[in-house]
């Protein structure tokens, strides 16, 4: 049986690095993806993801099971991360094509994968991370919900209202509207 988040958290705050490198292998990846389509830099959100764990090892940023879940703290942590980043000025650069490729399973083209990343981008803050979990990491609304912090329906708003400006954003760019916006954006509900 696979040991929750929690389980391998108390057993790294006693020491057990095996716990530590096994949540590590199991949410490294999903943090830097997120980090990599918040950011669009691949530089951010390699030290985004790695901040975390050390946030996370810190005796100063304890996590609370009595406030919710670890995945959750996690994305908090990343999401302040992000937040640091881009208040800074952080520079965007060009994103690996593959890491896009893999999550959005061929279904565009990359000047089209060019368009809606950079439309992605100008969305605000909540609506990119709405788009980022549901869309292109395929989080449930649920799932979102949790690592946001917000009910499952504003997940829906912000989601919806993210989309509509995805749309008008990507035809001012010249997209057909049946292209992008219905493969990747119009996502089935979760």
């Amino acid at each position: 049986m696979q040991r929750t988040d929690e389980d391998l958290y108390r057993l790294m705050r006693l020491g057990d690095r095996g716990a530590f490198a096994e949540l590590y292998e199991r949410r490294e990846p999903g943090l830097y993806r997120y980090a990599l389509h918040m950011t669009g830099s691949t530089a951010a959100a390699e030290e985004i993801a790695h901040d975390v764990f050390i946030q996370l090892a810190s005796a100063v940023n304890r996590f609370d099971e009595a406030r919710g879940a670890l995945e959750g703290w996690m994305f908090g942590v990343a999401r302040n991360l992000v937040r640091v980043f881009r208040r800074k000025g952080g520079v965007e650069e060009a994103v690996d094509q593959r890491v896009d490729h893999d999550i959005l399973g061929g279904l565009i083209d990359d000047e089209d994968l060019a368009a809606l990343r950079a439309a992605v981008a100008e969305l605000p803050e909540a609506y990119r991370c709405a788009v980022v979990l549901c869309d292109l990491e395929e989080r449930s609304y649920e799932e979102a919900s949790g690592i946001i912090g917000c009910p499952i329906g504003t997940v829906r708003s912000r989601l919806h209202r993210a989309r509509g400006l995805l749309a008008a954003k990507l035809r001012k760019r010249g997209l057909p509207s049946g292209n992008v916006q219905t493969q990747v954006l119009g996502g089935a509900a979760r």
